[in-house]
C-alpha cells in the first residue's frame, strides 16, 4: 500500500528560521530520487537548492513559488511505495553531517542522481494539505548551488540633456586619454571621456571603464504603471502590487533585503559608531597597480587599487590587533580574533552582501588578488552562501566604483571596522613644495566605540594611508 512521506523545510544554516519558495523542480506525479534537486529556495542569504530524501513519486506540493515558509514546516509529500513494494532507503539523519553552533553549514550528500528541468514560475497556489501523513525521518541538510543566472536586463539609452551637461561642466579641463577605438566607443554610448575614472596604465581610460561608466549612468525606470497593458519595469520581486491610482508598487520586504534592514538597524543602534577620515596621495599606487597589470605573475588574477588597499588594512590589523574584534553582549565579554576574514561589501542584484576571503591574513598578494576575483564573481553570480558570509573580522566597501568620493559606512554586525574606500581622482596636491597634478583618494574609518578608541581607530587609518601612498612601506611592516 502507498506510504506518505512529508519533506520539511530544513534550516539552511545559521539559524535561519525562515525560507521563500523560488523555484519547483518537479511537479504533482513526477518521479523523483534520493538527492535529485526538487525545489530552489531563498534564505535571507543565499540560493539554495534542496534534494529530495526519498525516492518515490510526488504526490502534493504543499507551498506555492513566491511563498515564505518557515523551518520545519512540510512542503512537499511523497508516496515513497507507489507499487506496494520496498523503495530505496531515505538516508538517516544519523548519517547526516552533525550540526554544528545554531544551524550546521551547508553540506551536500551527493551530485543528483537526476536533474530536473527548470519550469517557468507558477503563479496559481499549490494544493493545500490533505489528511494527516505519518510522521517522515528526519531530513537531510540543504546543499547550496549554483543560483538560476539573473535574466538579462534590457537595454537602456545612455543618459543626455541636462545629466551629461552637468558631468561635462564637472570634468572640464581635464586631459583625457584615451585610444582611438575607445574614443568611438564613447562616441557611440554618448559617454563624456572626460568624466569616465581611468584605471588603465598611466591613467588611460579603457574600454571596460567606458563600459563600467555607461552601465552607472543607465536611468533607472520609475516605479510607474501605465495600464493593464503596460507591466511595471523595475526589479519589483515576488509579490509586488500596483496602487488603485498607479502611483505607487509596494514590494513586500524578504529575502536579503529584509536580512540587510534588519543587521544594519541593530548595527547602527547597537553599536556606537565613530568615523574618522583621510585623504591620500595615491600616485605611487597607480603605478604600482599599472606595473603589476603588465608583471606575469599576475597575468591571470585582476589586479586592481582595492587589491593593494586591501592588502594595506590586513598590514594595519597585523599591527594593530586590536582593531580585530568584537563585543559579545551575552557572555559580556571582548572576542579578539586570531585571524583575518576580510570582508567585501557587494552590490549584487538580490541587494548588499558581504562575503568574506577567509584567513587572508595568511595570503600573499597574488592570492589576495585570486580571493577578490573569486569573491566578486560569486557574488555577482548570486551564489554566495551563508557560509561565504559567516565569521567576517573586518570589511571594506568600495563605494568609488561608483564615483562616491567616502562615506559614514554601517558595521557589519558582529566586526569592529569597516573602511571605506572613495573614488580615484587627479587633483592639484602640494608634492615636494609644489603644486603638482597626483591621485587622491578618501578614505573613511568606522568603528565600534565599546572596542576602539580613537586613537586605535587613526592608528589604523593612518597605517592604511602610508602603504597606499607608498607602497613600498609594506615592504617594511610585511
Amino acid at each position: 500500500m502507498p506510504t506518505f512521506e512529508q519533506f520539511k523545510l530544513p534550516d539552511a544554516g545559521e539559524g535561519l528560521t525562515e525560507a521563500e519558495i523560488v523555484q519547483w523542480h518537479v511537479s504533482v506525479g513526477d518521479e523523483v530520487t534520493v538527492n535529485q534537486t526538487i525545489v530552489e529556495i531563498e534564505t535571507a542569504k543565499s540560493l539554495v537548492e534542496l534534494p529530495s530524501p526519498y525516492t518515490g513519486v510526488v504526490t502534493e506540493l504543499l507551498a506555492a513559488e513566491g511563498d515564505t515558509v518557515e523551518v520545519g514546516v512540510p512542503i512537499i509529500v511523497v508516496d515513497t511505495d507507489p507499487t506496494g513494494e520496498p523503495s530505496a532507503p531515505a538516508v538517516a539523519a544519523a548519517d547526516a553531517p552533525a550540526a554544528e553552533g545554531s544551524g550546521a553549514v551547508l553540506v551536500g550528500y551527493g551530485v543528483a542522481e537526476q536533474a530536473s528541468a527548470r519550469r517557468p514560475r507558477r503563479g496559481t497556489p499549490a494544493p493545500g494539505p490533505t489528511a494527516e501523513r505519518p510522521a517522515p525521518v528526519a531530513a537531510p541538510p540543504a546543499r547550496v548551488t549554483p543560483a538560476a543566472a539573473a535574466p538579462a536586463q534590457p537595454a537602456r539609452p545612455a543618459p543626455s540633456g541636462p545629466i551629461r551637461a552637468l558631468v561635462s561642466a564637472a570634468t572640464a579641463g581635464r586631459t583625457v586619454l584615451a585610444k582611438p577605438p575607445v574614443r568611438k566607443l564613447a562616441r557611440d554610448l554618448g559617454v563624456e571621456l572626460a568624466s569616465v575614472p581611468a584605471t588603465g596604465p598611466g591613467g588611460i581610460i579603457t574600454r571596460e571603464d567606458v563600459l563600467a561608466y555607461n552601465a552607472r549612468s543607465e536611468p533607472r525606470t520609475l516605479a510607474t504603471y501605465a495600464g493593464d497593458d503596460s507591466p511595471w519595469l523595475n526589479d519589483a520581486g515576488t509579490g509586488s502590487t500596483v496602487t488603485p491610482d498607479g502611483r505607487q508598487t509596494r514590494v513586500p520586504v524578504k529575502s536579503v533585503r529584509k536580512r540587510t534592514a534588519e543587521a544594519m538597524v541593530q548595527s547602527a543602534f547597537t553599536a556606537p559608531h565613530v568615523t574618522e577620515f583621510h585623504t591620500v596621495d595615491v600616485t605611487k599606487t597607480m603605478k604600482l597597480v599599472a606595473r603589476l597589470r603588465e608583471d606575469r605573475e599576475f597575468k591571470d588574477v585582476r589586479v586592481t587599487p582595492l587589491l593593494i588597499t586591501a592588502r594595506a588594512l590586513l598590514l594595519a590589523v597585523r599591527r594593530h590587533p586590536d582593531i580585530n574584534a568584537s563585543w559579545d553582549e551575552a557572555a559580556q565579554e571582548i572576542v579578539y580574533k586570531h585571524y583575518v576574514n576580510l570582508g567585501i561589501a557587494a552590490a549584487t542584484p538580490r541587494g548588499l552582501v558581504v562575503p568574506n576571503i577567509k584567513d587572508a591574513h595568511r595570503l600573499d598578494l597574488k592570492g589576495l588578488a585570486q580571493g577578490l576575483s573569486d569573491l566578486t564573481a560569486t557574488a555577482r553570480a548570486g551564489r554566495t552562501s551563508p557560509a561565504d558570509m559567516s565569521d567576517g573580522t573586518i570589511t571594506i566597501t568600495n563605494v568609488g566604483v561608483f564615483g562616491i568620493d567616502t562615506g559614514t559606512p554601517i558595521l557589519n554586525p558582529g566586526e569592529a571596522a569597516i573602511l571605506a574606500f572613495g573614488a580615484i581622482r587627479e587633483q592639484p596636491w602640494v608634492h615636494k613644495g609644489k603644486i603638482k597634478k597626483r591621485w587622491v583618494t578618501q578614505l573613511a574609518l568606522s568603528f565600534d566605540h565599546r572596542l576602539v578608541d580613537g586613537a586605535l581607530g587613526a592608528y589604523v587609518l593612518s597605517d592604511v594611508a602610508k602603504i597606499l601612498e607608498d607602497p613600498a612601506q609594506a615592504l617594511v611592516w610585511g
